[in-house]
């Protein structure tokens, strides 16, 4: 099981770190940033690293040759439908909310200001609209009284995404494919950055 890691940041590099210890086979990390700790995980582990052409976008090029599966870890860029038909399995990436509950790039915000008393995160398939492919894999977890975002994904949701994710990659080496339920779309809600919320 060959795979192209898109990400960055601590929670890229906690996947990063995670897959290898599970024997996954990443062959390539794919950065916006080429000074990313991410960038320098995978250098450090003689892993390929390729920065992206454009900040918002990871194009076919970019993938690495016979990529299986692409996986995003914190990763703000879309993934182009030709870059995902480079890779047999397409992609999948880890969403921290019971999607199609939250889209967008303030998940965790928004589930703590909504008042939620349940989150979640969804592995779900890489797809042109932003978080609304199928879902491969989801889990839900408790919110705490007067918990704040940051506390929620650092206790509940980002080790829940590597729990995640190694899941469903297992899956796809035994099995050689993904488990895929498609979205409820009556039951979708945006999840805006909240710096463009009080605009």
């Amino acid at each position: 099981m060959r795979i192209t890691l898109v990400g960055s940041r601590h929670f890229g590099v906690t996947t990063f770190n995670t897959l290898r210890q599970h024997g996954v086979d990443i062959v390539r990390v794919v950065v916006h940033d080429g000074e990313d700790r991410l960038a320098a995980t995978a250098r450090a582990a003689g892993i390929d690293v390729v920065v992206q052409a454009h900040p918002k976008r990871v194009v076919a090029s970019e993938i690495a040759p016979n990529t299986d599966l692409i996986v995003t870890a914190h990763s703000h860029a879309r993934v182009t439908r030709e870059a995902l038909a480079t890779a047999k399995l397409g992609g999948i990436g880890y969403h921290p909310s019971l999607l199609p509950r939250h889209r967008g790039l303030a998940a965790v915000e928004w589930t703590i200001k909504e008042g939620d008393p349940i989150a979640g995160g969804t592995i779900y398939h890489l797809a042109d609209r932003m978080d609304a492919g199928a879902i491969a894999a989801q889990e839900w977890v408790f919110v705490r009284k007067g918990e704040t975002a940051r506390e929620l994904w650092e206790r509940a949701l980002a080790p829940l995404g590597q729990k995640l994710l190694t899941d469903v990659i297992f899956h796809a080496k035994t099995h050689n494919n993904l488990p895929a339920t498609p979205q409820e779309e009556e039951f979708a809600t945006q999840a805006p950055s909240l710096s463009d919320a009080k605009h």
